[in-house]
């Protein structure tokens, strides 16, 4: 399958999705150990993401591929598919108990392989269960136990187990241990898919996805909680195709006490910085300043330091690149996280019923800790009367209108309580 990305901006042809389900609803049991911002509706979230592909599909003609469904797909038709997804849902069972009533546990999952269906197997690695056996119970009766394996929860923010570049598909490695296993099932889904991939990021690298951004000529790349040093060289390792490659760290949040930082604030680079056209980003200034950048260019060799550094406001700038300012309150309500589907068009989480859950949220949060997020919480109630008072709540602003950026907005406001917004839903395959 053709699969290529050289920037932001060029027409979005295909993308791969993953519906939340089953492992969701073990996430929202409890919502901050799933890294979940806030607790919100599963069923809303579904009917959301819903709207989100239908809208990719039919408006703007994307081609969207589902994880869960083409990797069933291709079980179905193909046996050697199936007995990998087979002993891949295996692997992934832990079992407990006496040596004997392990062993035997073993043979039956194996003899009753052939009655259950494919989507057995692959909620198995959604749920990755510990089956416990014990010697005192009837003869093949187990406990089953899930939460200690930590479902996947996160595994519809599908930006992140990768990054597709100019010269194929890095896997990445997430920093969370919630999310160490998500890469192995995308992974599988490429191999059907026959996506060539240039590279894996390993230990003791981390990367994904959610912080790299192609530029066209150059790319950013962030670093920070998500993504680390050792990361980042093992990606410029992988050959990206791009003549230079920013590397930003992730800022520190100017509202949160320097010695009890909160990154999830600002955890991507797409979460504070994104595109909206080839001459246009959009991005919170306060933290686009603050953002520091090392400039790597490409080499015979590789990739190389030029020694040169700058903000990242400044850097996008003497790129010749407008910014579309925002404001406190709309980073931390996802307006940073747009997905664009071409140049000057991009899909943008509507802002009226977000706000205000997001506020809720750190008003909680502040009620609590006052010394960590009062300050944040004042300037966001202000942004919030500053924004109602005018009339255009995000993305409905003079901004866009100004730079001729035509907007498309969904109502996210379950399905960004995990912490993300279109473009994190979202791997874009291919674009041009």
């Amino acid at each position: 399958m053709a699969a290529r990305v050289r920037a932001e901006w060029e027409p979005l042809r295909k993308v791969a999705v993953h519906r939340p389900g089953i492992e969701m609803f073990f996430g929202l049991l409890e919502p901050y150990a799933a890294l979940y911002e806030r607790a919100f509706s599963r069923y809303e979230a579904r009917r959301e993401h819903d709207v989100l592909t239908r809208t990719l599909r039919e408006k703007f003609g994307v081609r969207v591929l589902h994880l869960k469904e083409t990797v069933l797909d291709a079980a179905d038709r193909d046996p050697a598919v199936r007995r990998r997804l087979v002993d891949r849902a295996h692997a992934t069972v832990t079992l407990r108990g006496g040596r004997r009533e392990v062993a035997e546990a073993r043979r039956s999952m194996e003899q009753n392989a052939d009655a259950l269906d494919s989507l057995h197997f692959f909620t198995l690695l959604l749920l990755n269960p510990v089956l416990e056996v014990g010697s005192g119970r009837p003869r093949r009766g187990v406990d089953v136990r899930i939460m200690g394996q930590e479902p996947l929860a996160n595994l519809y923010f599908m930006r992140d187990q990768q990054a597709m570049t100019d010269c194929g598909l890095v896997i990445g490695r997430p920093a969370k241990r919630q999310r160490a296993r998500e890469p192995g099932i995308t992974r599988f889904l490429w191999e059907i898919l026959g996506i060539p991939i240039a590279g894996t990021i390993r230990e003791p690298g981390t990367f994904e996805g959610g912080d790299f951004m192609p530029m066209g000529e150059f790319a950013l790349v962030g670093t920070g909680d998500r993504t680390n040093r050792a990361g980042v060289c093992q990606f410029l390792g992988c050959a990206p195709g791009f003549d230079e490659i920013g590397v930003v760290r992730q800022p520190g949040h100017p509202l949160i006490p320097s010695d009890r930082p909160d990154p999830m604030v600002d955890m991507h680079l797409d979460t504070y910085f994104n595109v909206a056209g080839s001459g246009v980003v959009i991005g919170s200034e306060v933290l686009l300043k603050r953002a520091r950048l090392d400039v790597y260019h490409r080499t015979g060799g590789g990739y190389e330091p030029s020694g040169e550094a700058a903000t990242l406001y400044d850097y996008i700038r003497a790129k010749g690149f407008s910014v579309i300012d925002l404001s406190i309150l709309e980073q931390l309500s996802y307006a940073a996280n747009i997905l664009c589907i071409r140049d000057g068009s991009i899909l943008a989480v509507e802002g009226e019923r977000v706000m205000p859950t997001v506020l809720r949220n750190l008003e909680r949060k502040a009620a609590s800790d006052p010394g960590r997020y009062g300050r944040l919480l004042l300037h966001a109630q202000e942004d919030y009367r500053r924004i109602r008072g005018s009339g255009r709540l995000f993305p409905h602003t003079e901004e866009f209108s100004r730079h001729g950026i035509e907007v498309s907005a969904l109502h996210l406001q379950n399905l960004t309580g995990g912490y993300g917004g279109p473009h994190c839903m979202t791997c874009a395959l291919e674009r041009g």
